[in-house]
């Protein structure tokens, strides 16, 4: 297994990564099955085709634009370049006339009022997000099926692919990468014996699967994309979908802040507006179906961009090449983060997902203010520490409440982190590995009605309408 920074940093659409683009990935993942002649023996042609969601797909699945998903997904549209006009053309044709054109396949029946069933009973063992994709021929035989697992930040896998269990290979590991670490202790040593700083092995690593001239053009594209979600969330007004009636507020709060400037009555710790400001543009963008980076996921694509933002405009000293470097890193703890515990909501609550995006941009910005290695891993573990237990029960199954400001409170905690991290000399009680371990264990302890199932917690004491 190799996790390359483009597996952390996926562009992607809105409102989650793994309920609208994982379930995305997992429909065109299906079509290549049946494309490649894949069928139950003495099954016809595939005449037909159905998903069934379950556990978290299917109780917030519709807040998460998870059945809309799954039917761009089988029309051939892919997160990366969906078309907002073209897909909701194909989503209209396709609930008028109940059957897709699926590219390389014809026309199939596909009714999504009762080809597309949400399933509110017992979640599959495997994952709590689950959607089995089925075909069937003309006479109603079983053509295929398959079974796909979303398991956070855009990543699916199948049955199979579960239980190969992918956990025991190295986090960077890939025949002839340099520095296979598989824990923060392990990235350290290697740091240590090499003289490198973690971005630098990193960049090593990325540089045997991308040509070094190739690399930097797409990390820049990343930033770009980051920075154009901030713009684009800055400048939007107006409600956002999906009944609750959350109202934009990124750009009020970035108005105002603008219009203070030079005034000197600001107060000192006017920097968090700022961090929560781009955070919020970011996840209010996320929320309304806009394109976004997985950071690692999209209920937590704020944090990251905002404290990349930060630094890029508030800092003295920032460089192009400091902004690159906070992605190589950051990249590296959410790699060790996934590997070893979970970004997933559904699985471990959102300490997996906006924890994991803070430690990720505490290190990032720790690193890219010329921390050692230690600081960069006490940056990560701080910010992550101070994430433990969060639970994710977001109100009426929308990626907006408490997500959006959540987003603002872990950029802030980040900077915050980074910055005690910086004061030190690396040397703490509680390693990233430690708190990584803490972060699986109490995911697993944590009841089912707070992991993204919106049965429990916030979900159900304030009222969604």
């Amino acid at each position: 297994m190799f996790l390359s920074l483009f597996d952390i940093f996926k562009i992607g659409i809105g409102p989650s990564s793994s309920h609208t683009m994982g379930p995305m990935v997992a429909a065109a993942r299906f079509l290549e099955r049946l494309r490649g002649g894949e069928r139950i023996p003495g099954a016809g042609d595939a005449a037909r085709l159905g998903c069934r969601l379950h556990g978290s797909l299917a109780f917030t699945g519709r807040g998460h634009a998870t059945d809309r998903a799954v039917i761009l997904g089988l029309a051939g549209f892919e997160p990366a370049t969906i078309d907002a006009a073209r897909a909701e053309a194909a989503l209209a044709r396709i609930a008028a006339e109940a059957a897709i054109e699926v590219p390389g396949l014809g026309r199939l029946g596909f009714d999504p009022a009762a080809d597309l069933v949400f399933d509110y009973g017992p979640a599959l063992e495997r994952h709590a997000n689950a959607l089995v994709l089925s075909a069937w021929d003309g006479e109603g035989n079983l053509h295929a099926r398959e079974t796909y697992y979303s398991i956070g930040g855009g990543f699916v896998l199948t049955e199979a692919e579960m239980d190969a269990d992918p956990q025991l290979a190295p986090v960077d590991g890939l025949p002839g990468v340099p520095y296979p670490f598989a824990s923060a202790a392990e990235m350290l040593e290697m740091a240590a014996r090499s003289g490198l700083s973690i971005a630098e092995m990193k960049r090593a690593n990325e540089a045997t699967r991308i040509p070094a001239a190739e690399l930097d053009a797409r990390i820049d594209r990343v930033i770009a994309v980051m920075m154009a979600c901030i713009d684009r969330g800055l400048a939007a007004e107006g409600i956002l979908p999906g009944g609750l009636k959350v109202r934009r507020r990124a750009r009020r709060i970035h108005d105002q802040l603008v219009e203070e400037r030079g005034r000197n009555l600001s107060p000192p710790h006017i920097c968090n507006d700022w961090l929560s400001a781009y955070a919020m543009a970011v996840n209010e963008e996320n929320a309304a179906g806009g394109q976004v980076v997985t950071s690692p996921t999209n209920g937590a694509a704020g944090v990251f961009p905002s404290v990349l933002r930060y630094f890029q405009d508030h800092m003295v000293g920032a460089t192009r090449a400091g902004m690159r470097d906070m992605l190589l890193t950051g990249a590296a703890i959410g790699g060790l983060v996934k590997h070893n515990a979970s970004i997933s909501g559904a699985e471990c609550g959102c300490q997996a997902e906006v924890g994991s995006a803070s430690a990720m941009a505490a290190a990032g910005l720790c690193a890219a203010m010329g921390g050692s290695p230690e600081q960069v891993e006490n940056a990560a573990e701080i910010a992550l520490e101070h994430h433990l237990g969060m639970t994710c029960d977001p109100v009426k199954g929308l990626v907006q409440v408490p997500c959006i400001e959540r987003n603002g409170l872990g950029a802030i905690k980040a900077v915050s982190a980074a910055s005690l991290a910086l004061r030190g000399d690396g040397g703490h009680i509680v390693s990233l590995d430690a708190c990584i371990a803490t972060l699986r264990d109490t995911g697993r302890d944590m009841s089912e009605k707070y992991k993204e199932t919106s049965l429990g917690g916030l979900a159900v004491n304030v009222p969604d309408c």
